[in-house]
C-alpha cells in the first residue's frame, strides 16, 4: 500500500490507508487513546481503542517514528474533519529521550536561546515549520516574478579577492596562503552579468562581519539580489521592486495552512509605494518630534519606526521608500543625483518601520568608477576584474537586495530575526 500524506486523508474516507510520521501527542481518556501523528505536511488523529496497543504506544517517547495503517472515517471534531480507526502500528524508530519541550503546544514554551540551542527539534513544531514554509514560498514567488520578466538566475562566488563594499567588516580567510574574503554581497558579479544577460538575479548567502548584537542583524543571511540594465534611474528599480513584492505576497497567500497556524495578516503593496526624500524625512522628524538629525547621514532604527508609522497614517501603507541618501553613506558604485551630487539615486524600502531593501542606480561609465575610487582613497588595482566590465560598454543599470530572513520576520511580526532564520549565525552562535 502506498503511503499518503496526512493532508490527503479527506479524499480517502472509507478506505484503508498507510501513513508515516512522528508521534506528536498521545492523549489517554477512560475508554480510548488519541494518537496525533505528524508528517511533513500536517497532523492526523488516530484512535487507539485496544488496551494493549495503547500501552505499547504509551511507553514511547514523543517524536518516535511510526508507520500506521488504518481506515479513514469522517469525524468533524478531528483535525481536517477525519480520523484513522482500526489502526495497525509499526514502530520504525523509538525516540531515545523525551524532546526538550512539548511540540504539541500552540507555541514553544522556552526562551529563544533554548529554542535555538535545540533547533533540530524545535524546527519540527508546527508554528516553526509554518514560518519556513513561508520562506520557501517567498522564494518561489521571487523567482517566478523575475522569470516572467526575462531575468536569468545566476550563482556567483562566495570567496572573493576584495571587499565588495570597500569596508573593513569582512570575514578574512586563508586561501592557500593568500588573504581572501567571504562575500558581503554578489554586487560586483551581478553588475558584470548585466553585460551578459541584461537582467539577472541571485539567491544566496552573504556574510557581514559587523559587531552587531541586535534583534535585526545577522552575520550570515540569505540575500535576494536583482540587477538589470537599460533603466531610466533608481525609480525604474523601485517600480520593479514593487512588482516583485506583489509576486512574493501572491505566492505566500496560497500557503493557507501556514498562514492559519501563524494567524498572519498579509500586507498590501500599493500600486505606487509612497516615497519621501532623505532630506524631507529629516525635516519631518524635526517638525513632528523636535529631534534635529539634519547633520546625520543615515537614519537610526527609531527614525525608521517613526517614518513607518507616518506612512501608515498618511498613506495607509506599510511600505515607504526613502530616497536620496547622502553619497557619503553609499558604496562607491552608487550613482549620484545629477541635480544634487551630494545625494544619491538610491533608496531604502521600509516595511512596517524597518529597513527591508536597499537599492538604486549604479555608475556605468569606466571613468566614473576610477574617479569614485580615487575620491574615497581606494586603490583600483584589486577591482580590475570588476572594472573591466565597464571598459567595454555597460548600459545604465541598477538593482536591489532583499534580506530573506528579515522579510519573513516582518511578515510574521517576529521580535527577533533569529526566529525566522534556520540555524542563525551571529557573534555568539556558531552551532548547531
Amino acid at each position: 500500500m502506498e503511503r499518503i500524506w496526512t493532508t490527503a486523508l479527506g479524499g480517502h474516507v472509507g478506505e484503508r490507508v498507510r501513513l508515516a510520521g512522528w508521534l506528536h501527542r498521545l492523549r489517554r481518556l477512560s475508554n480510548v487513546t488519541f494518537l496525533v501523528l505528524r508528517d511533513g505536511q500536517g497532523l492526523a488523529q488516530i484512535i487507539l481503542d485496544e488496551p494493549e496497543m495503547s500501552a505499547r504506544v504509551g511507553a514511547l517517547n514523543a517524536e518516535s517514528v511510526l508507520e500506521v495503517e488504518g481506515v479513514v472515517v469522517a469525524e468533524p471534531q478531528a483535525p481536517g474533519g477525519v480520523e484513522v480507526r482500526q489502526p495497525q502500528i509499526e514502530v520504525i524508530m523509538a525516540a531515545s529521550a523525551p524532546p526538550p519541550f512539548d511540540l504539541f503546544r500552540p507555541t514553544l514554551k522556552a526562551q529563544l536561546p533554548t529554542i535555538l540551542d535545540h533547533a533540530a527539534v524545535a524546527l519540527r513544531h508546527p508554528r516553526q515549520r509554518a514560518l519556513f514554509r513561508l520562506t520557501s514560498t517567498s522564494l518561489s514567488g521571487f523567482r517566478a516574478s523575475l522569470r516572467e520578466r526575462n531575468f536569468v538566475e545566476i550563482q556567483t562566488p562566495k570567496i572573493v579577492a576584495s571587499a565588495t563594499e570597500g569596508g573593513a567588516n569582512v570575514f578574512t580567510i586563508d586561501y592557500f596562503g593568500r588573504p581572501a574574503y567571504l562575500a558581503q554581497s554578489p554586487q560586483f558579479y551581478k553588475q558584470t552579468m548585466v553585460g551578459v544577460f541584461e537582467r539577472v538575479f541571485e539567491v544566496g548567502p552573504v556574510f557581514r562581519a559587523e559587531p552587531h548584537d541586535t534583534p535585526r542583524h545577522l552575520n550570515e543571511y540569505v540575500s535576494l539580489d536583482v540587477e538589470f540594465g537599460f533603466i531610466e534611474d533608481h525609480r525604474t528599480v523601485m517600480a520593479l521592486l514593487g512588482d516583485v513584492l506583489r509576486g512574493m505576497l501572491t505566492a505566500v497567500a496560497a500557503e493557507v495552512d501556514a498562514l492559519t497556524v501563524l494567524r498572519l495578516r498579509l500586507p498590501e503593496v500599493p500600486r505606487e509605494i509612497p516615497s519621501i526624500h532623505f532630506r524631507a524625512a529629516q525635516e519631518l522628524i524635526l517638525e513632528q518630534t523636535g529631534e534635529d538629525i539634519r547633520q546625520e547621514p543615515d537614519l537610526a532604527p527609531v527614525h525608521e519606526r517613526f517614518l513607518g508609522e507616518w506612512a501608515q497614517r498618511t498613506y495607509g501603507s506599510e511600505f515607504l521608500f526613502v530616497v536620496g541618501y547622502p553619497m557619503v553613506k553609499r558604496p562607491f558604485y552608487t550613482h549620484p543625483d545629477p541635480h544634487q551630487p551630494a545625494y544619491s539615486n538610491s533608496f531604502d524600502l521600509l516595511f512596517r518601520g524597518l529597513e527591508l531593501v536597499t537599492g538604486g542606480q549604479r555608475l556605468h561609465r569606466y571613468e566614473e568608477y576610477l574617479a569614485a575610487l580615487a575620491a574615497r582613497g581606494i586603490d583600483p588595482e584589486p577591482f580590475n576584474g570588476y572594472l573591466e566590465a565597464f571598459k567595454y560598454g555597460m548600459p545604465p543599470h541598477g538593482g536591489f537586495a532583499i534580506g530573506l530572513e528579515r522579510w519573513i520576520a516582518r511578515l510574521a511580526e517576529a521580535a527577533n530575526v533569529r526566529e525566522t532564520t534556520l540555524f542563525p549565525r551571529d557573534q555568539q552562535r556558531l552551532t548547531p
